[in-house]
């Protein structure tokens, strides 16, 4: 018996960086739509919701092909809101009112536009052939720990982190990695017993690095505008 996957798109009205931010327009379509849309294109999810406050948010989700089953609450929906209960939330919704028990729940958050369909069947595949508790998607860091620097109080300009000595070629540096924020896969049971996306058990998914954009400022918007603008031109010139 295949497994049954929930798409947990989450979405909240309020924006303090970019205002309106997950309903702003990427090429033509509100950015919430590229992640639904993907989402909707995956092989491996059997439904995807999308958890929201705000109306038009809702209304442009369900446009978009989104189940809208509930509005999240208020206090759920604040600046300082941990997104762990709003994925709980939305679980234990599903569970009470609709006797929707999901084995795995893959947060897909729409800042990051420029993740695949591909991208989401992969990493639930991951977790699928590890058995894995969690599988979170990474790219590999556009600044090595390495050469990370910080500024003491004094002013002057120092290491942020201890590192081996003498001259390091990148080519001989350990690769590093940050989480890029576009999946995260866990099993249900896991999810409600230690409220965590992280536990012992994570595996990563690493993705490559042209799909790994977080939007979370004016200039990142601009980016992935431009990156979605030239796919959908790309797209509608090669041959049908």
């Amino acid at each position: 018996m295949s497994p049954v996957v929930l798409g947990l798109v989450t979405a909240r009205g309020g924006s303090r960086g970019i205002p309106g931010k997950n309903i702003r327009l990427l090429a033509g379509k509100p950015m919430i739509a590229w992640t639904i849309q993907a989402a909707l294109e995956c092989h491996s999810l059997n439904r995807v919701i999308l958890s929201t406050d705000d109306a038009e948010i809702a209304e442009i989700g369900r446009k978009w092909g989104a189940e809208v089953p509930f509005m999240r609450p208020a206090e759920l929906a604040q600046d300082n809101s941990p997104h762990i209960d709003v994925i709980l939330h939305a679980v234990e919704w599903l569970m009470a009112n609709e006797n929707y028990h999901p084995d795995y729940v893959v947060l897909l958050q729409p800042t990051s536009p420029l993740r695949s369909a591909q991208d989401i069947d992969a990493a639930v595949a991951l977790a699928l052939q590890r058995d894995a508790e969690s599988v979170v998607s990474i790219s590999e860091s556009p600044a090595h720990p390495f050469f990370i620097k910080r500024i003491t109080e004094e002013g002057k300009l120092a290491d942020f982190a201890d590192k081996p000595g003498g001259y390091l070629p990148r080519q001989a540096l350990p690769p590093a990695y940050v989480e890029n924020g576009a999946i995260y896969v866990v099993r249900r049971d896991v999810l409600l017993r230690e409220k965590t996306l992280y536990p012992d058990g994570t595996y990563p998914y690493i993705m490559a690095t042209e799909h790994s954009l977080d939007v979370d400022t004016p200039w990142d918007l601009y980016v992935a505008d431009l990156v979605l603008r030239d796919k959908l031109h790309k797209s509608s010139q090669s041959p049908q």
